[in-house]
């Protein structure tokens, strides 16, 4: 399970600015049919993007992220088991971009207890004219600070018309050497977001300051991933924060 879990992530590393985050494969040729039925196939079956059939009775709790919460999203489904039916979009939710876009898909027709949510890692990237990860220096950010403030004001005030109990995730550490980001970055995103929360009243869970102390020991080196034992630390704060949330 924790290879496969690993593979996954890697498949869905972060990538363009308005896709929905796949990394583009080794072999630059297109594949053939069959190649492509048989991701297709691999990707309905995966466990973290599968759809959740919920349990009568328990409070429905929803993960809206990118990758790094597709790491956490089957720990926390196992450390939540009888407490809550944890749910997640079956795609990687990439910028807030990509949020404002989807957003009324992801949520549905049926009432949530809590979301959990973060965009962030998305949108501070820099790509090239191509869409590839590029340094600072030779590419462009894919959501602008200011737009990014913008973006999430608007991602917030659809979520509060859930009626759900809402917590902001707050976005994880950006290593040196992290390909297409800036360290620091993260922290004048953080920023923002705080600011938005605290205008509409909204939780924050501070994974940045949980993960940042112990990076060299559950981060992957030069890559804002973390290994499988770094995304069950970050799964037991999420799941803690949850559960209080529904007063478990």
């Amino acid at each position: 399970m924790r290879q496969m879990a690993a593979a996954v992530i890697g498949a869905a590393m972060l990538f363009s600015c308005a896709g929905a985050g796949e990394a583009p494969t080794a072999d630059a040729g297109k594949p053939a049919p069959k190649a492509e039925a048989g991701k297709a196939k691999a990707k309905r079956a995966d466990p973290i993007l599968a759809q959740v059939e919920d349990v009568p009775g328990l409070p429905r709790a929803l993960l809206i992220g990118d990758s790094i919460s597709m790491g956490y999203t089957l720990p926390v489904r196992e450390l939540l088991k009888g407490k809550a039916n944890v749910h997640r979009p079956q795609a990687n939710c990439s910028s807030t971009v990509v949020g404002l876009e989807n957003l009324d898909k992801w949520l549905g027709e049926r009432k949530w207890d809590v979301i959990h949510f973060n965009w962030g890692l998305h949108d501070l990237k820099y790509v090239d004219d191509k869409n590839n990860l590029a340094d600072a220096a030779a590419g462009k950010q894919c959501v602008p600070l200011p737009e990014y403030e913008k973006n999430l004001r608007q991602l917030v005030e659809r979520l509060k018309k859930t009626g759900a109990k809402l917590i902001w995730c707050a976005t994880t550490p950006v290593p040196e050497g992290a390909a297409g980001r800036v360290p620091g970055d993260e922290v004048k995103y953080n920023q923002a977001a705080a600011r938005v929360m605290a205008e509409a009243g909204v939780e924050i869970n501070d994974l940045h300051a949980f993960a940042a102390p112990k990076l060299k020991d559950i981060q992957q080196p030069k890559n804002v991933h973390f290994t499988a034992d770094g995304s069950k630390q970050l799964a037991q704060v999420v799941a803690e924060r949850i559960a209080k949330a529904l007063g478990k």
